[in-house]
């Protein structure tokens, strides 16, 4: 018999089974942020404080008052619990917006919403770098602070 990979092993882990797009062939995003899930998997060092980050430098939305695409990059960095944030349900949340009226505010706090929803961090920051419209950039911050959970600082 041949050798099964380390990488089949974590594959096919009992633990990993809610990963439903990452296992798909879904190609379509879904046609807005409402209906769009976040996935996690658990976090193997829950004991331990560290940062993960996404850099998404093709954000795209529409502005709700004139129609016109509006582009952005969005930062999300968080500090996980139990749970860790899956990608490519992150990457299909993001393309969510790319027909979705909204402003640059509110599209930074419904992202940051969705990171906490979906993976209860102990600290989560959304950054939006928006490209200019009428001579004016966008920056919008948001974070989250969970409460009741120590920091563990090895």
């Amino acid at each position: 018999p041949q050798p099964v990979s380390p990488m089949a092993k974590i594959v096919k882990a009992p633990d990993l089974a809610g990963l439903t797009l990452l296992r798909s062939s879904q190609t379509v995003p879904p046609p807005s942020p409402d209906q769009a899930v976040l996935e996690t998997f658990p976090n193997r060092h829950p004991q331990r404080d560290y940062e993960v980050s996404f850099d998404c430098p093709e954000f795209t939305s529409v502005c709700p008052v004139t129609g016109q695409p509006d582009f952005g990059r969005i930062t999300i960095r968080y500090i996980p619990d139990r749970s860790c944030i899956e990608s490519k349900s992150l990457k299909y949340l993001l393309l969510s917006f790319r027909n979705h009226p909204t402003f640059h505010e509110e599209a930074v706090n419904r992202v940051l919403d969705a990171v906490v929803r979906g993976s209860r961090p102990r600290r989560a920051e959304v950054i939006g770098e928006f490209r200019p419209r009428g001579g004016i950039a966008i920056t919008v911050r948001a974070v989250h602070e969970a409460t009741g959970k120590k920091r563990n600082r090895t």
